[in-house]
């Protein structure tokens, strides 16, 4: 008669989906007519269907003809009697028998013991005492969160004789599958695939909420109880709050190191805590440090976010701190992969989001252009851009090689480039040639004249070879190298070519970049949107707070630059007259208010959120002051310095006691202040044209 458990096992079959490899495997062992192993190890983190593919194993094994016996590790202790007393009580035997014995008299068999990850004290039983006395006809699955111990591929007997499967979440097209079986809406898996990763068990969780609820649609902060059982079911019970705010803070970055831990959570040594991220099921090791599983992270951030706030915001502000420091200190691929960090904690930025491709390799490194690119490069814009666009980016490939990055796939063939362009070094028989770069010309030398030393850059082709300037992996990387060029010493402007300006708009509004109509552009009868930032009204390391401010507030639009003075474009030998004035007035705030530096883009820098006129005339006190002891630092400039010192920074009653204190002549002393005030001027110059870097 049809029993209940063979209703409960189809029903288990019919909605089982994917794991197609690891089905395939298994199923390949049981047609040998000799097992090709004799052990599989199967791992991965709680709730990612383990439990569901031993299931599938064990109806394959049992229509194949094989015995099969099924023990859960969580209902015995860990030492060999309790197991071998629940093994006996599974073949339904005499419970004195040896198992072993008891399994070599029923032939054909499969093994299949979960939850193993609590059977760390019993592993060495089983690798040398228990598994050996097997009959070659059986095989054994062991499935638990942890990955097989060393000791098991350093074994040379073992090594031959086993496999091990890393079960990973399911496919976007699985997952979509799996809903549209659980007759969730086609319209809100999107969402849900979002939030899941297609996770299985979150999945579920979240498919579960569609049939207790009729006319559920999900969104994550709008579902705290699923929230809650992810939580429940990776962190069970962190040991004390310093715990938790680890794992809050590794989920908030894109990978942990323990020099970056400790410093979000301002602790002189967080070895400990890092030693326990690491040792936990959901949590993964890269050379770069740890992260945590998709879904355990996104659990966490949503929940962390929805209740408290305050520490979220907290956690960003010091993570912005950490790689904005880094970004100074590095340079190539470290400073990239910098970049990369910053912007991963954007990413559930709505506006952010749908932009980026996150799985997109930070360490990827951009190449130069090689000779043999161009024609690779041309025939990109051509399929994408037409004729005319392509026979312009072979023109500047020409004229300007070195603006070109090629990114390269892994046969090192070029799959996509950008190319910026500088604007300053265009001659007029180039801005004749093409429409977008004259605009910008004629643009800049309207509004924004640039200066001895200032450079203005183009994005004039950006695109991957496939997807054009679609979100794509090749895109983010564009992305992220567009940013690392907004670092360049003395940048003014960017202007930016797109073939779709409307679907980029959420994207680069939250980016400060403002749509600029007016130079929009045709090539071949193909329109072209600009956009454009101005980098002398708001400066690199202001933009990136202001992305850091949106990203923690309610409503990120509401999130403007904060209000700067219009920059004043002087020239040179404006500029050092002005510092010369400066320096005489140090003392005097009130006069200082009226000179044109606190209008500078250095002032404006050093300023930062200190936007009123008392906070720019201590901006510019601080600058003179720390040029003055820049000097001083040289032993050649020491004079200077001093000469400076004692006249203006904190003068002497007359420039007579001036010079009796540097202990030289009168005219000695005079050539001294004369050479500090035009060294002064020089080094406020270069931070002026390319930022405190220089």
């Amino acid at each position: 008669m049809p029993r209940l458990a063979d209703r409960l096992s189809a029903a288990r079959h019919n909605r089982f989906i994917g794991r197609a490899a690891e089905l395939a495997l298994f199923q390949s062992a049981l047609d040998a007519d000799e097992l090709p192993f004799y052990l599989l190890l199967v791992h991965g983190p709680g709730g990612v269907g383990k439990t569901s593919l031993l299931g599938q194993f064990s109806q394959l094994a049992e229509q194949a003809g094989a015995a099969v016996w099924r023990l859960d590790a969580r209902n015995f202790e860990p030492t060999p009697a309790a197991f071998q007393a629940s093994l006996a009580q599974a073949l339904g035997g005499d419970p004195a028998q040896p198992a072993a014995e008891a399994i070599a008299q029923r032939g054909r068999g499969l093994l299949l013991v979960d939850t193993c990850e609590l059977l760390a004290p019993l592993e060495g039983w089983l690798r040398d005492q228990f598994l050996p006395q097997l009959p070659e006809r059986v095989l054994t699955v062991l499935a638990g969160r942890l990955p097989p111990a060393p000791a098991w591929r350093a074994d040379p007997g073992w090594q031959s004789l086993m496999r091990s499967l890393t079960l990973r979440n399911l496919t976007p097209e699985e997952g979509r599958r799996y809903l549209a079986q659980r007759n969730v809406p086609a319209e809100d898996a999107p969402a849900v695939l979002d939030f899941t990763h297609s996770y299985p068990l979150a999945l579920s969780l979240v498919a579960d909420l569609y049939d207790q609820r009729p006319g559920f649609h999900f969104k994550p902060l709008e579902a705290p109880d699923v929230v809650k059982l992810l939580l429940e079911q990776f962190l069970q019970r962190a040991p004390g709050p310093a715990h938790r705010a680890a794992l809050e803070a590794c989920a908030l970055v894109r990978v942990t190191t323990e020099e970056l831990l400790a410093e979000l959570l301002t602790v002189a040594d967080a070895h400990d805590l890092f030693q326990w991220l690491r040792e936990l099921t959901f949590v993964e090791t890269r050379p770069g440090g740890l992260f945590p599983h998709d879904v355990a992270r996104e659990a966490l951030t949503v929940d962390l976010r929805w209740r408290n706030p305050g520490w979220y915001a907290e956690l960003h502000r010091r993570a912005r701190v950490h790689y904005t420091r880094r970004l100074h200190e590095s340079r190539g691929a470290e400073q990239q992969l910098a970049l990369f960090d910053f912007v991963y904690l954007h990413r559930d930025n709505p506006a952010v989001r749908p932009f980026f491709e996150w799985q997109a390799s930070g360490r990827t490194v951009p190449d130069r252009l090689r000779a043999s690119d161009v024609e690779t490069l041309v025939a990109m814009v051509e399929r994408h851009e037409g004729l005319e666009s392509a026979e312009l980016a072979r023109y500047w490939l020409a004229r300007q090689p070195e603006s070109a990055i090629v990114f390269r796939d892994s046969a090192d063939l070029a799959a996509g480039f950008m190319a910026t362009l500088a604007i300053e070094r265009a001659a007029p028989q180039d801005l004749a040639v093409d429409p977008a770069m004259a605009a910008a010309a004629d643009f800049l030398r309207r509004n924004a004249p640039l200066r001895s030393g200032e450079t203005a850059a183009y994005f004039r082709f950006w695109l991957a070879a496939d997807t054009h300037q679609a979100v794509s992996p090749i895109q983010s990387v564009i992305f992220i190298n567009m940013v690392r060029h907004y670092f360049t010493p003395g940048l003014a402007h960017t202007f930016y070519a797109c073939t779709d300006p409307h679907f980029w708009q959420p994207v680069f509004a939250y980016a400060d970049l403002a749509r600029m109509e007016e130079l929009d552009f045709q090539v071949g009868g193909r329109s072209f949107g600009v956009y454009g930032h101005d980098w002398r009204a708001t400066p690199a390391l202001a933009w990136l707070e202001l992305l850091g401010q949106r990203e923690i507030a309610a409503s990120p639009e509401a999130v403007r630059p904060s209000p700067m003075p219009a920059v004043a474009a002087l020239s040179q030998a404006e500029f050092m007259g002005l510092v010369e004035n400066a320096l005489r007035d140090y003392t005097r705030p009130d006069v200082l208010r009226g000179n044109a530096l606190l209008r500078s883009r250095m002032v404006g820098e050093r300023a930062g959120r200190e936007i009123g006129e008392a906070g720019r005339v201590a901006a510019l006190r601080s600058l003179l002051k720390d040029a003055t002891e820049q000097m001083g630092a040289s032993p050649k400039e020491n004079k200077f310095s001093r000469a400076v010192y004692h006249t203006y920074i904190q003068p002497a009653a007359t420039q007579e006691q001036a010079a009796e204190l540097l202990d030289v002549p009168f005219s000695s002393y005079r050539r001294h202040l004369k050479s500090g005030m035009a060294r002064i001027g020089e080094i406020l110059w270069q931070i002026e044209l390319g930022g405190f870097d220089n």
